[in-house]
Order: C-alpha cells, then structure tokens, then sequence
C-alpha cells in the first residue's frame, strides 16, 4: 500500500481496510493490521470512529458524530480526528479516496 503525504480533507472519504481484524473490549477495541501484523488499541472515542469507518464516510461527518455524541469542542475534536485518521492511515488500517 502507498501512503499518500497528502493531509487529510474534510471532504475526502474514509474507510477500514479489509486486511484487518478488530475485536470490542468493553468501551474499548484492539485492530490488529493482517498484513504487517501490527497491533493498534483505540479509547471510546476512537472505538466510535473506528465503528464509523465500517462504511466510506467523509472526515467531515466523523467529526460530526465525534461532535454531536461525546461533550468535546469542535476544535479539539478537529485535531483529535484527522491526529488519529492519520495514525489509523500511517498504519495500514484505513483506505483514503481524496475528494476532487
């Protein structure tokens, strides 16, 4: 898989790749990435966008979700998204289609 040294827009589509497996623990949920076997553990917070994930979906609508479901500020809650779809993306864990 290449990476893409693009950084990530808010239009631009987002979603797990197939090469892993995930598995909830509580408020929790640990992915582990098939092909290189790396292991990736993820809070609540990143458990519900990794939920999000399970469907192409733009980074505008997970922070959307992130926003409106969990008391955070929109702009915290900005960095904290596209700070973790790019450590999902580094990973191996998620496929990006840029919009445009």
């Amino acid at each position: 898989m290449t990476h893409d040294a693009r950084a990530l827009q808010w239009d631009d589509q987002v979603q797990a790749v197939e090469s892993q497996v995930s598995s909830r623990l509580g408020q929790e949920v640990a992915i582990l990435e098939l092909d290189r076997g790396l292991y990736f553990g993820l809070n609540s917070t990143g458990t519900r966008i990794w939920e999000l994930l399970a469907e192409p979906v733009t980074v505008r609508d997970i922070h959307s979700a992130i926003v409106s479901e969990f008391e955070v500020d929109g702009e915290v809650a900005s960095r904290d998204v596209l700070d973790l779809l790019e450590k999902l993306r580094e990973a191996g864990l998620i496929r990006v289609v840029h919009a445009g």
